[in-house]
């Protein structure tokens, strides 16, 4: 038993040295290759240039933003992922019904009460007005 749970932290310790030895490989790579000159670096003002959308920019790069835009997508995201949630537990409530009786309804009872939380309070700090 206790030989299944030091298994279980050895997975966890091999993930999480390849999460750090696959981007650092990455980086030291295109370093070795930047310095033995197989990736060459020629800057130019059209390689330096903005580039966005086809189109070049209208204005400088720091130009101001509106933080509510962000703050209404991020929200919209959030809402959104959690709908993907709901999907396939409606797909498959069925069966699952059948199976875990009335801990099926509590369960999503409890998801959609936190979804409500969340909503209620971003609803109450002004996070969904547009403008």
């Amino acid at each position: 038993m206790l030989d299944e749970y030091f298994r279980q932290y050895g997975l966890i310790a091999i993930f999480a040295a390849l999460a750090v030895s696959v981007p650092t490989g990455m980086l030291l790579t295109s370093w070795a290759f930047s310095v033995i000159r197989v990736r060459p670096k020629k800057p130019n003002p059209i390689k330096q240039s903005i580039y966005e959308c086809g189109f070049e920019t209208l204005s400088g790069t720091w130009n101001q933003f509106n933080f509510r835009f962000y703050t209404f997508a991020l929200i919209f995201v959030i809402f959104d992922v959690e709908v993907v949630f709901l999907f396939p537990w409606a797909a498959s409530f069925g069966t699952m019904s059948l199976e875990f009786g009335i801990f099926t309804i509590v369960e999503m009872a409890v998801f959609i009460a936190i979804l409500l939380v969340g909503w209620v309070y971003a609803w109450r700090k002004g996070a969904l007005e547009w403008i």
